[in-house]
């Protein structure tokens, strides 16, 4: 490439796929971020492996997987000397920022992040973790003076990333990540403006939602949908500086969330879980410059790992040999150039993995043991969803014929073919990746937090600061 394009990195906490309109959502409308699936790369199975924040926003920085970069659960910290996207972009000359939530420094959710744990991001307005959306916090560069976000905090931190976007050094490249609070709980904090755009008896629940819990997950839902309508407004916004300051040809620009949000399905509560709506999120990467903007959907299965390497690969900067995840850049430029052919089929591109590794290491906070919670290992592939837990195979569904995953297979003796070959395939993934499905308070050791968790294996913070 002749120059290195900008980057804009959004994503958003808690944030299934299912739940935009390019992603089947019928309950509300989201016009931008189906505007932008329009425009982009929409990845139909982009699957978030480890699907809690901290872990998954250390996969993210680094490309690494959890058994690897250490944070195993959430609010321990991630190697201040570990190769990560704002180090490797600020070496290849970029200007970097990061606006939002952190979350992966872990002294205290309410307390400045030094400069060295900053990871190369130079502009700075950041807090480790809070879900006050309304009175929300934030540090800026090295200074140790708590700052108040105006309102709500998604729409004041998107117009801080626009005024960034319009004072920025026009010799320099850019890499911008806007990381959003919501639609994480507390759900019913949205704004109340977006809250009265929802009929509660109105929502058409998932069908694996219980009967008896229709009535609490619709509640729950009417804030979610509150949140991610807002969150729509902001990403137009964002979508409209770029075009007024002539940026979007020439920007990469991505939205994706850490993980997904289950809101009853099952009955179950948030994410960790191996189910659809716990790790499928969404994943949009718009590059008009190199792919146009008529949408593409790939069917390849891609994982939190793979994203900064294929960001570094898109802007043509060297991937560290410390990453675990693979570059999608090259796919994606032969599935886009195999869609525009008359002669080609794009879904015969052969895809860098045909299935997506799913893990929990360690069980905590909000799937401990009590509920349910357990160590695990399992594969995503186009069919199946199988995991396997300490002691052998705990779920199996066929996704084409039981999509809300009603049934679980482990147990049906006439699967047991089925049972051993996608078991041999996932013994196979652990292998490539050097992984091995242990008790959680092993690799709680291995990475010196045994002694710091509670009874729960659930690490103690505090969301507090005081100065002196």
């Amino acid at each position: 490439m002749s120059h290195k394009p900008n980057v804009v990195f959004v994503f958003a906490d808690q944030f299934r796929r299912q739940a935009t309109g390019f992603g089947g959502e019928t309950n509300i409308q989201t016009p931008h971020l189906d505007r932008l699936a329009s425009e982009s790369i929409d990845f139909v199975n982009a699957i978030s492996g480890t699907p809690v924040c901290c872990p998954a926003r250390a996969s993210l920085l680094t490309g690494q997987y959890p058994h690897h970069h250490g944070v195993i659960i959430n609010d321990v910290p991630m190697d201040p000397d570990a190769e990560t996207m704002g180090k490797l972009f600020s070496k290849a000359g970029y200007d970097t920022g990061y606006i939002g939530k952190w979350h992966v420094n872990a002294n205290g959710r309410c307390s400045p992040i030094p400069v060295d744990r900053q990871h190369g991001f130079k502009y700075w307005k950041a807090l480790e973790c809070s879900h006050d959306y309304n009175t929300s916090h934030y540090f800026e560069g090295s200074s140790t003076e708590m700052k108040t976000w105006e309102g709500y905090d998604a729409i004041a931190q998107t117009d801080d990333a626009i005024s960034f976007i319009k004072s920025r050094d026009k010799d320099n490249p850019f890499l911008l990540t806007l990381s959003w609070g919501p639609p994480h709980d507390p759900y019913e904090t949205a704004p109340q403006q977006y809250l009265d755009l929802i009929d509660e008896d109105t929502i058409v629940l998932r069908e694996n939602v219980p009967a008896d819990q229709a009535a609490e997950a619709r509640t729950l839902l009417k804030g979610y949908y509150a949140h991610i309508l807002a969150l729509d407004e902001c990403l137009n916004s964002l979508m409209h500086a770029l075009d007024k300051e002539s940026l979007a040809e020439d920007t990469i620009l991505v939205f994706w969330s850490d993980h997904g949000d289950m809101l009853l399905s099952h009955g179950e509560l948030f994410k960790q879980r191996p189910w659809e709506e716990s790790i499928r999120v969404p994943l949009l990467i718009r590059f008009p410059r190199r792919f146009g903007t008529k949408g593409k959907r790939p069917p390849a299965f891609i994982n939190t790992p793979d994203l900064l390497p294929t960001l570094l690969g898109l802007c043509d900067i060297d991937i560290p040999h410390s990453v675990d995840g693979t570059d999608y850049s090259t796919y994606i430029s032969e599935y886009v150039i195999a869609s525009d052919s008359p002669v080609s089929s794009a879904n015969e591109t052969k895809a860098p993995a045909d299935c997506a590794l799913l893990a929990c290491h360690s069980p905590f906070g909000q799937f401990t043991r009590e509920v349910g919670g357990r160590e695990y290992r399992g594969l995503r592939t186009s069919r199946y969803t199988y995991v396997r837990d300490l002691d052998g195979p705990w779920l199996l569904y066929d996704n084409d014929s039981d999509p809300y995953q009603l049934t679980n297979l482990a147990k049906d003796d006439t699967k047991n073919e089925l049972i051993k070959e996608l078991d041999t395939q996932l013994s196979q993934k652990l292998t490539q990746h050097n992984d091995a499905l242990l008790p959680g308070i092993e690799l709680l050791k291995k990475f010196h937090y045994a002694d710091d968790v509670d009874e729960t294996g659930t690490m103690q913070f505090f969301d507090e600061w005081n100065p002196a």
